[in-house]
C-alpha cells in the first residue's frame, strides 16, 4: 500500500484518447491503471466514454452507476461523491452512465463549456494519477478531457490506416494546447494489437516510430486472446491472467510511463 505521505498532492492527469474505436484505448486505460496501482501509485480511472466499457472492465455493474461522470461533468455533484473503490488496492473509479451521451449536447449550453471537467477535477486529491478513458470521438467530452489533463496517451492499432487516423487527433491536441491548455503534451504513443506474425504490424510500427520518434513507447501491446477475454469477467487482464503476454506488456508499459514521468518532473 502507498504511504499517504508519498501521494502527490496534485495528481498527474493523463487522457487516454484516440478518435478511432477498437484501438485498445479502454483496455490500455484499465490495465495501465492496474499496473500503476500494483506498484503503489494511488490511481483513479475516470470513465468518460458513454459506452462505459472501463466501468465494466473494472467490475462496476450497471446498478452501481447511479452517480457517475455525467453528474460530475454537469456540476450536479462533487467529484469525490462519484468515486468508487474497485476490488484492486490503490485503484478507484468514477463510472460512466448512459446519460453521459447527453453531455455532448448539453455541455455547449454551459458557461465555459471546455472547462467543465477541469473545474470539477480541480479539487481531487489523494491520488498520484488520474487516467481518463475518452470516447472514440473528438467531441466535447474528449475536448474537456484534454483541457483538464497534463498529458495525452494515444493507443494506436498496428493497422494500415493508423497514421492517417491519428492526424486529426494531433491537430485537436495542438488546438487545445494553443487555446485552452498551454501545458498539454503527448506523453506517449503506445502500439497496440501488434501481431509479430504479420509483416504489416512491423511496417506500421516502423512508420509510426519514423514519424513520432521518441514519443512512441518501446513497449508494444501484442494481439492476445487473454486481453480480449478479461473484460467479460469484469477484470483487467493483469488479474485475469497475470502471466500472459498481454499482462507482461502492460507491466512494461507502466514502467516506461513512470520513467517518462520521472524525467519530466526532474
Amino acid at each position: 500500500m502507498t504511504d499517504q505521505a508519498t501521494v502527490q498532492e496534485i495528481p498527474r492527469i493523463i487522457a487516454v484518447a484516440n478518435q478511432k474505436g477498437g484501438v485498445g484505448k479502454t483496455t490500455t486505460t484499465i490495465n495501465l491503471a492496474t499496473a500503476l496501482a500494483a506498484v503503489g501509485k494511488k490511481t483513479l480511472v475516470l470513465d468518460l466514454d458513454p459506452q462505459g466499457n472501463a466501468s465494466t472492465g473494472l467490475g462496476v455493474g450497471h446498478d452501481q452507476r447511479e452517480r457517475n461522470a455525467y453528474h460530475v461533468l454537469m456540476g450536479d455533484i462533487e467529484m469525490d461523491q462519484a468515486i468508487q473503490d474497485s476490488n484492486i488496492p490503490n485503484l478507484s473509479i468514477i463510472p460512466s452512465g448512459p446519460d453521459l451521451a447527453a453531455a455532448e449536447i448539453e455541455i455547449p449550453e454551459l458557461d465555459r463549456p471546455q472547462f467543465c471537467l477541469r473545474e470539477a477535477i480541480g479539487d481531487v486529491s489523494g491520488y498520484d494519477y488520474v487516467l481518463i478513458d475518452c470516447p472514440p470521438a473528438l467531441g466535447m467530452l474528449t475536448i474537456n478531457a484534454l483541457v483538464a489533463s497534463n498529458a495525452v496517451m494515444v493507443p494506436l492499432q498496428c493497422e494500415f490506416f493508423a497514421l492517417e487516423g491519428i492526424t486529426a487527433l494531433v491537430k485537436t491536441i495542438e488546438r487545445v494546447k494553443k487555446n485552452f491548455n498551454a501545458t498539454l503534451d503527448i506523453q506517449g504513443i503506445v502500439l497496440t494489437m501488434f501481431d509479430k506474425r504479420n509483416n504489416l504490424s512491423d511496417m506500421v510500427a516502423n512508420d509510426v516510430r519514423d514519424f513520432f520518434g521518441e514519443k512512441v513507447y518501446e513497449t508494444v501491446i501484442p494481439r492476445n486472446v487473454r486481453i480480449s477475454e478479461a473484460p467479460s469477467h469484469g477484470k483487467p487482464v493483469l488479474l485475469y491472467d497475470h502471466n500472459c503476454a498481454g499482462s507482461k506488456a502492460y507491466l512494461h508499459l507502466a514502467s516506461e510511463v513512470l520513467k517518462r514521468e520521472n524525467r519530466s518532473a526532474a
